[in-house]
């Protein structure tokens, strides 16, 4: 899985491409970490390109929600595929991660 890291002035957009399982979620995590290192307190995950995600993808996304707050942020999702989305509609977190239809939106009423 590859990320990528955006500036998109009021807030940083990670692009999230591949497979998001227990591989990859180190690497979210350390991406975030460095977005919020780098004054980054605004997060959006755009998940258009992640066709799975699990439970250890799912743990990533909320200790990096966590990461997010504790800056004094948030961290948002975007672009949620049908699987993702049924993991957090399964275990319940889509109340806490919010999925967002696009990126613009994550963050356009704050």
């Amino acid at each position: 899985m590859q990320f990528t890291i955006e500036d998109r002035g009021t807030y940083t957009e990670v692009i999230a491409n591949g497979r998001l399982n227990m591989v990859s979620a180190p690497t979210l995590r350390s991406t975030v970490d460095e977005a919020v290192g780098a004054g980054s307190r605004h997060i959006v995950v755009n998940l258009a390109a992640t066709e799975f995600m699990d439970s250890s993808g799912l743990g990533a996304l909320i200790g990096c929600l966590k990461v997010a707050r504790q800056a004094g942020g948030d961290l948002r999702i975007a672009c949620v595929q049908q699987q993702v989305r049924m993991v957090l509609e399964l275990t319940n977190m889509n109340r806490v991660l919010a999925p967002y239809d696009t990126v613009e939106e994550a963050f356009a009423n704050d």
